[in-house]
């Protein structure tokens, strides 16, 4: 679900979605493409206030990690099954030819020990050479987008962000071609990217969901290379030194350097120990890990902290001894505080008023011209707790039926308030699944 105040005629109308269960399923959910939304939900699943980020949204208990293999930390007790239905948190790390990056991803692995953390390096999707691009190899420029097989890249990612396993190929620098060889990844919690021209690739950005630009000085970058370059591989300084020249410099001017725009953070690494950098990151990915995992794919829904007291109602809810009338009050309850949470994020302003003791009280007004909408047949369910909180309110009604086998959505009743296009809107949907009707209401 996302936030969005969407201009209707110079009046700005903003839709609201009110569920008792938006963030209960993951899969398939259409949300993220439903721009002009909010989104307000209280996790069906419940969870407890200390609860760390787990399938049932109470949490997972988890031994110390181990390192699996190289390029790999995860934590033993989690099978790869678990977490294939489960979106991965995806990070982009960037930055000139021996900035540090690697050394970055190394100590974010570290950190992250107790969680499954997979690398991808861009080196692997190196595509292979042509004959002719062969035969005049020393002519050839491995610092460019062109050098990278996107689609191969792409490929790999959206399999580990569907939770599926993963063949990725070894480039081999002696002959320039593919091994036949792979490594086999499988699904993690952390996923971490890295490579030069990572941010420069617009199709591999979009789905990072953290970018990380290692800055270093020119002359300090130059200095490793032809230290890495002559101590590992074999090469000249003059070589290095050419090479750098030739096709280094004007690739980092050309693409690398420009990508820093895109970054979320920039990580100066002169020295090569900027540990407080490589802390506010672990702590902002483990934050981010705790989370419910829709918040992870849709950052604008959000999700009622769950308290002993929210659990205890869910508890009677379930139970099959609870009478009528009891599930009734207890769904009132739940109702009313998934609306009072809505209303929360409407627009307020500044209102003075005086108190019955003479004083003058600094506070805010509620929102006005506000209307409800109810789908039709569950939406009913939240009206009572609606009316509760806001007098008077006019509420609107509208059904979609869903049918064919690929759901296509159909309106088939409608009555909304006359001037709804000036009001701020609370759409009241508590069975939330995919979110079809709940778009398909908006775009009505």
């Amino acid at each position: 679900m996302a936030g969005h105040q969407n201009p209707v005629d110079g009046i700005t109308n903003t839709l609201t979605i009110l569920s008792m269960n938006s963030a209960a399923n993951s899969r398939g959910s259409s949300l993220g493409g439903a721009s002009q939304l909010a989104g307000f939900g209280m996790s069906a699943q419940g969870g407890s206030p200390s609860a760390s980020y787990g399938a049932d949204g109470i949490g997972l208990a988890r031994s110390p990690g181990s390192l699996t293999k190289k390029g790999s930390v995860c934590s033993p007790p989690v099978s790869p099954s678990f977490r294939r239905n489960r979106h991965p948190f995806i990070i982009g790390v960037a930055g000139g030819t021996a900035s540090g990056k690697t050394t970055v991803c190394d100590y974010i692995m570290q950190r992250l020990h107790d969680q499954c953390v997979v690398m991808l390096s861009q080196d692997s999707f190196y595509r292979g050479l042509t004959p002719a691009e062969m035969a005049d190899v020393r002519n050839y420029n491995f610092d460019i987008p062109d050098a990278i097989d996107r689609e191969s890249i792409m490929v790999t990612l959206r399999k580990l962000i569907e939770g599926s396993p993963v063949d990725v190929p070894i480039y081999d620098f002696s002959t320039h071609q593919r091994s036949t060889e792979t490594r086999r990844v499988e699904p993690a919690d952390v996923v971490i990217v890295e490579g030069i021209l990572v941010l420069a690739m617009e199709e591999v950005r979009n789905l990072l969901h953290m970018k990380v630009y290692v800055d270093t000085d020119d002359d300090v970058r130059l200095a490793r290379r032809i230290q890495r370059d002559v101590a590992s591989r074999g090469r000249d300084v003059g070589g290095v030194i050419e090479q750098y020249t030739r096709f280094v410099k004007p690739a980092f001017d050309q693409y690398i350097g420009p990508s820093r725009r895109y970054a979320d953070i920039i990580i100066p690494w002169q020295r090569g120990d900027n540990i407080v950098a490589i802390d506010l990151i672990t702590e902002h990915i483990r934050l981010k890990l705790k989370q419910h995992e829709l918040l992870r794919v849709y950052p604008n829904l959000e999700v009622i902290p769950s308290n002993y007291q929210i659990r205890g109602m869910h508890t009677i809810l379930r139970d099959r001894e609870t009478s009528k009338n009891d599930f009734v009050f207890y769904a009132n309850r739940l109702n009313r505080l998934v609306v009072e949470a809505g209303l929360g994020h409407l627009p307020f302003k500044e209102k003075i008023v005086t108190t019955p003791t003479g004083h003058q009280y600094v506070g805010v007004d509620f929102a006005r011209g506000i209307c409800g909408v109810s789908v039709i047949r569950s939406g009913e369910a939240m009206e009572v707790a609606l009316r509760e909180c806001c007098q008077g309110i006019k509420i609107g009604k509208i059904l979609v039926h869903r049918h064919g086998p690929a759901g296509r959505e159909e309106l088939v009743y409608q009555k909304l308030p006359a001037d709804i296009a000036s009001r701020y809107v609370l759409v009241l949907d508590p069975v939330l699944g995919t979110g079809n009707t709940a778009c398909k209401a908006i775009r009505v």
